[in-house]
């Protein structure tokens, strides 16, 4: 549940396909046109909010070296999404 609303907060991608369908001279249905595109989702700030709420209790429970090592991944978080916006 916790990735579900992390990757809410994050904002991702979603590949939607359209069917367009026409019947032919006996009426039956058959494929026209099929077209797939990609739809980014941006970030929902409520997630955002969520996920930091209990992300924030888990924080105050960490040790020290807990919190290091943390604070890195989040660094290179930001650092893979800095990159993949250039």
């Amino acid at each position: 549940m916790l990735d579900v609303l992390y990757k809410k907060a994050t904002g991702y991608e979603v590949t939607e396909t359209t069917k367009e369908f026409a019947l032919d001279a006996d009426g039956n249905e058959r494929l026209v046109k099929e077209k797939q595109s990609v739809k980014y989702i941006p970030p929902d700030i409520n997630a955002i909010k969520a996920y930091m709420e209990i992300k924030d209790g888990e924080l105050y429970s960490m040790s020290d070296e807990e919190l290091r090592a943390e604070r890195k991944k989040l660094l290179s978080e930001l650092s893979e999404s800095e990159k993949g916006e250039i």
